[in-house]
């Protein structure tokens, strides 16, 4: 199955691994998006609600499932993601699966920078 993005072209993911059940990902978002058009004119920042999208593409992608958002827990936005400085990021998903549900445990960095810590559960649609 692959996961179809809402985001349309906001990303690509440019490639990914896995071992036992940690998956990282690399992704570039385009800064040319729309949404950056509007978050903020002349200072663009990623939407968290953008960050947390991707998470739930990935790991829908990774799983080979629908997934919907049951909760999340400790999201922490640490740094400001501008598509123009820091285009180029990593996010490593912790996937565990226990009777249908999906919990994902993501960091996501640029360079040495920790840019998003979250743990969110998903169940299979």
């Amino acid at each position: 199955m692959a996961a179809e993005s809402i985001l349309n072209n906001f990303y690509e993911l440019t490639s990914h691994e896995s071992e036992n059940n940690i998956f990282r990902a690399k992704i570039t978002l385009n800064k040319d998006h729309d949404i950056f058009k509007g978050h903020f004119p002349g200072n663009p920042v990623t939407p968290g609600v953008c960050m947390m999208q991707i998470v739930k593409d990935l790991a829908e992608k990774f799983t080979d499932s629908k997934l919907f958002l049951k909760s999340a827990s400790n999201v922490k936005f640490m740094a400001i993601i501008n598509p123009f400085e820091t285009p180029d990021l990593v996010l490593e998903l912790d996937i565990t699966e226990k009777d249908g549900d999906i919990k994902v445990k993501n960091t996501t960095t640029f360079g040495e920078t920790i840019a998003l810590k979250m743990s969110v559960n998903y169940t299979k649609i």
